[in-house]
């Protein structure tokens, strides 16, 4: 049975710029817990609610531990971060900004977890068009392309390419407005609004022959 939750409005989209007094991330749980964590100034930039991400990886508490994550539109990567803080295993962020990007790995050399954490500065269509090697699948990804661009989609269809574990957990935030079209083997978990963005949580459903 699905569960909404509302939440006061989500981190801004890029037309916007982030509200003062936004430039700092705080892990809220795990290892890191309470550390502070700089936020590149940078136009749409914001990391996810506190409140979001408490209520999401409330919802993951037991898929965490030893996970292998991929955040896609990493951004601040607060949701990458915030894993690896609660005992994922390990952690690719894909962001397109380049600094944005170094911003990211700078803050996962401050946190000295650039043994289980690494950026891949790049477009993430790109990136998983490219496919998977062998020994790349995940069993936790987060997927929070920006607005009003049509990446949701294609990305969930990519995903399905080979990426991701039997039973991996999907973690896709999108436009509320947006009518969501995710593979048929994706079953709605959970599901969170924050203003004008809605996160959803899926657990994919093994395939016969995997």
């Amino acid at each position: 049975m699905t569960r909404r939750r509302s939440f006061p409005r989500s981190r801004s989209r890029p037309a916007a710029r982030p509200s003062k007094g936004s430039g700092r991330l705080r892990i809220i749980g795990g290892e890191y817990r309470r550390r502070l964590l700089p936020v590149l100034d940078s136009p749409g930039l914001r990391p996810t609610p506190d409140r979001v991400r408490e209520t999401l990886f409330n919802w993951l508490a037991t898929a965490t531990p030893g996970a292998r994550v991929l955040d896609l539109f990493a951004g601040t990567g607060a949701l990458g971060l915030e894993a690896l803080s609660r005992g994922a295993a390990s952690a690719l962020f894909i962001e397109r900004d380049a600094q944005v990007a170094r911003a990211l790995a700078d803050n996962l050399h401050t946190l000295d977890a650039t043994e289980r954490g690494r950026v891949q500065a790049g477009d993430a269509l790109a990136f998983l068009a490219a496919g998977p090697s062998d020994s790349t699948v995940f069993s936790l990804v987060f997927l929070d392309p920006p607005f009003r661009q049509d990446l949701a989609a294609p990305c969930c269809e990519r995903l399905e390419q080979g990426w991701l574990t039997p039973e991996a957990w999907v973690y896709l935030e999108t436009e509320t407005a947006l009518d969501v079209r995710v593979p048929a083997n994706w079953s709605l978990h959970r599901e969170v609004r924050a203003g004008d963005s809605t996160g959803r949580l899926y657990r994919r459903l093994a395939q016969p022959d995997e």
